[in-house]
């Protein structure tokens, strides 16, 4: 059977309350057709956190997998950089 290459993003993590979940911000720069100016862009993606590892503000790698909900199309690969936050 062959697997397909799959996408991977890197992003921060905005929310991480659900069960199993979070929610990744991945942000791009687009290049305006008229007037060249780079803009920022932001995308959000729902990904599944198996162990609940992850907390809001940590830049994380995501792939994509099969659907496992009505909004859970990616899952977390790795933790590239643990937030600096820490909570005195």
């Amino acid at each position: 059977m062959r697997i397909k290459n799959r996408k991977t993003l890197t992003g921060v993590v905005h929310a991480d309350k659900m069960a199993k979940s979070i929610t990744v911000d991945v942000t791009r720069r687009v290049k305006h057709p008229i007037y060249g100016k780079y803009l920022t862009k932001t995308s959000r993606f729902m990904a599944h956190d198996e162990k609940n590892e992850a907390n809001a503000g940590d830049r994380v790698q995501i792939c994509e997998m099969r659907p496992l909900s009505k909004n859970k199309r990616w899952r977390l690969v790795q933790i590239l950089e643990r937030s600096r936050e820490t909570s005195s």
